[in-house]
């Protein structure tokens, strides 16, 4: 398969809008904002700064969190300037779950992941030129504040019948669980993170998920209050599946952005398994690529849905986006040699070995033949349904057909591993033992 250029590599937003805000709206990234007419406006008149939080809530982020890194890309890429806000304060707060009270980190927890997140975040902005990105953690202003400062200075602000009408906090308040004065406060302490970046950089737009729309507009409702002036929020769609299943869940588990949490190749492997029903839709969300050319996918999936050309190119692109492209290829690589279509004995050991462990797999067994190796990886429910299976033709090893059932598994590819093969699709791992 010939690889084609990755937008992601050097991501431009698409000529054919004039204005960066309708190309979110056609995108699909404008859930719910402040008045709409206005951002068109001010995002068409010159360089504003901007903002989107990030919580160490976790060592990394997932795929929910991509989406307003891409949606600070884009904004970025129209000449406006980003602020990334790692939230060491509102870390060790936590932002209210609809389910019950969070477990509160220690402080060393946190700063660690505040790190960690912060490097995550800096790899989707520039932090060249005239729109620079900058990087800030709301520690900063925070723990200099006295409770009493706090309370004089910020808390006066806020009402708190409005503050119960906030989406979280009712569900919290009608729920066994109730709510903590902790996590209650979070909106007040998000409401000051906007009045600070405004006073400091004059930043007037603030970003997010839907979900947080009460935070977010706990910001610009102070800034109203306290500066007598009007900014701006955007609240980006929480991305459904087209069955109604939540979106970037794999087994049960978050589809991280740390490669050490989530490996390039299950991340391709997540993308390449989008549904025909949602694979354009991920297309304008989550890639750099023109209307024009996710139109052409949109025909393809229509026309030709078995050639999975759009998921192919959606996988391809997030993964390069997020991993960088060299990660990107490799997993493509590791794809179509598994199945086949490449040199299994090419593959590096890391790629591979994280290939295998999306398989179903064992480890090895001294002289453990490929009858045993069928068995223990579950291709086959007995050693003589294995014995039938090589009978038949239907096995390989490591690429190349097996004509003897006690031939022993010699794991030679990279990292000491091996590949077994039943029927064409049914692939399984034979790892090192240990």
């Amino acid at each position: 398969m010939s690889t084609p250029v990755v937008s992601a590599t050097a991501p431009a937003n698409d000529p054919s809008f004039s204005n960066v805000w309708d190309e979110l709206v056609w995108r699909g990234s404008v859930h719910v904002s402040t008045d709409p007419e206005a951002l068109r406006a001010v995002l068409g008149e010159g360089p504003i700064t901007y903002y989107c939080g990030f919580d160490p809530t976790a060592p990394s982020l997932h795929l929910g969190n991509l989406v307003q890194l891409i949606v600070m890309r884009r904004l970025q890429l129209a000449g406006h300037r980003p602020l990334g806000l790692v939230g060491g304060s509102t870390g060790l707060i936590g932002d209210p779950r609809p389910s019950a009270e969070r477990t509160l980190n220690t402080r060393e927890t946190v700063e660690e992941w505040v790190q960690r997140l912060r490097a995550q975040v800096e790899r989707f902005l520039s932090f060249d030129g005239e729109n620079a990105a900058r990087i800030v953690n709301n520690l900063d202003w925070t723990a200099p504040l006295s409770a009493i400062d706090f309370l004089r200075e910020v808390g006066k602000h806020f009402r708190v019948g409005t503050m119960l009408k906030k989406d979280a906090v009712s569900a919290r308040l009608n729920s066994e669980a109730g709510i903590s004065y902790t996590e209650f406060s979070y909106q007040i302490l998000q409401g000051l993170d906007y009045l600070e970046l405004y006073r400091q950089y004059g930043c007037v737009l603030q970003t997010g998920g839907s979900d947080q729309w009460g935070n977010l507009t706990s910001g610009t409702d102070l800034i109203h209050r306290v500066e007598g002036v009007s900014v701006h929020a955007i609240g980006t769609p929480l991305i459904t599946n087209s069955d109604g299943t939540k979106f970037g869940k794999s087994e049960g588990n978050a589809v991280w952005l740390d490669a050490e949490m989530c490996s390039p190749y299950r991340m391709y492997q997540f993308w390449l398994n989008t549904d025909d029903a949602d694979v354009i839709d991920r297309l304008k969300v989550f890639t750099f690529l023109t209307r024009e050319e996710i139109d052409r996918y949109a025909q393809q999936v229509q026309a030709e849905p078995f050639r999975r050309a759009a998921q192919k190119r959606l996988a391809l692109e997030v993964t390069a986006l997020v991993h960088g492209l060299e990660a990107a290829e490799a997993v493509v690589a590791a794809s179509e040699a598994l199945f086949g279509q490449g040199d299994l004995t090419a593959l590096d050991a890391a790629t591979l070995r994280a290939a295998i462990d999306e398989l179903p797999n064992a480890e090895i067994e001294p002289d453990m033949t490929v009858a045993q190796a069928l068995v223990a990886t579950g291709l086959v429910s007995s050693l003589s349904e294995a014995r039938r299976a090589v009978a038949q033709g239907g096995v390989s090893l490591d690429g190349e057909r097996v004509a003897d059932e006690s031939a022993t598994i010699h794991a030679g590819l990279p990292g000491g591993v091996s590949i077994i093969r039943r029927g064409k699709k049914t692939l399984a791992g034979l790892v090192p033992r240990g």
